[in-house]
């Protein structure tokens, strides 16, 4: 491409041992840069480590899957040059498992529902993006963080690029039911407080209907229709209403926990050792 730059690997603690490679490929590579994390904090924390490391004027962010492939990278370099902060790719096939591609579009449908954002499950993190976007992520520290969400709300000029999606090369995906679940949980409660509007609807609407019920039953009541007072639909109505009660309660519960855990201003993540070259280390 006749550009300088650099190749920033992120190691989250996974158990390949991935750290020994990464130091060996600075040693032989001036151009690569390894970012070893204390620990697993998860995969949009890396990529906010690797983003503060990041020097360059464009940031390519991408999968060491392999499955965002390195030979779109200057397909998206000449099209951010047309005027664009942003130009992400969009994934004419997945290639994935028919689970992932279902789970991802559930959650788009939902996310969408709940957040008022429209989002495109054909796109992820691969990209291109300008030092501009670049900072302004890194100025969100927010602890619930989805790189390709706060890109989009950020709001730069950007588009998208159609891109070929490739077969995972090596591995298994790290993101079980469970962590995608609350993954998708992270995004619908952080970026959006309808839930809590909705509850309200919900809320309101309940009551309506029971207004509506108990002036049904009352003027049933008055024509002789029960002869005895029911029992069942008693309970049931206590249960149902009782269930109804504590989920919203924990609804509000989360959105409170979450300002609990903001208010303790713990860093996003924690940077075990940079190794920039082999003659440059920093722990």
């Amino acid at each position: 491409m006749g550009v300088s730059y650099e190749v920033i690997l992120v190691f989250d603690c996974s158990p390949d041992q991935g750290w020994e490679r990464i130091v060996e490929e600075c040693a032989r590579d001036p151009a690569v840069v390894g970012v070893k994390l204390s620990r697993n904090f998860g995969q949009h924390y890396a990529i906010t480590a690797g983003l503060a490391q990041a020097r360059g004027e464009w940031v390519v962010v991408m999968d060491c899957d392999l499955q965002d492939r390195p030979e779109e990278i200057p397909r998206f370099y000449e099209k951010a040059r047309e005027g664009y902060e942003v130009v992400v790719g969009q994934r004419a096939e997945r290639q994935d498992s028919f689970g992932k591609r279902l789970s991802s579009r559930l959650f788009h449908r939902a996310f969408r529902l709940l957040s008022g954002i429209e989002t495109d499950a054909s796109v992820a993190n691969f990209g291109i993006y300008s030092r501009k976007v670049i900072q302004a992520v890194l100025s969100m520290n927010e602890p619930y963080r989805l790189f390709p969400l706060l890109v989009l709300w950020l709001g730069f000029t950007r588009t998208e690029l159609e891109v070929e999606h490739s077969q995972r090369a090596a591995g298994d995906s790290g993101y079980s039911f469970k962590s995608l679940c609350r993954l998708a949980a992270d995004a619908i409660l952080s970026f959006s407080n309808r839930p809590l509007h909705l509850t309200v609807v919900f809320g309101a609407a309940v009551s309506l209907l029971t207004a509506l019920a108990g002036a049904t039953y009352f003027g049933m009541a008055l024509q002789g229709v029960f002869a005895v007072s029911g029992y069942a639909s008693l309970i049931l109505s206590i249960w149902f209403l009782s269930g109804v009660i504590i989920f919203f309660l924990g609804v509000v519960a989360i959105y409170v926990g979450r300002h609990f855990t903001m208010t303790k201003g713990r860093p996003l993540y924690v940077v075990e050792q940079v190794v920039r070259s082999n003659a440059d280390s920093e722990n």
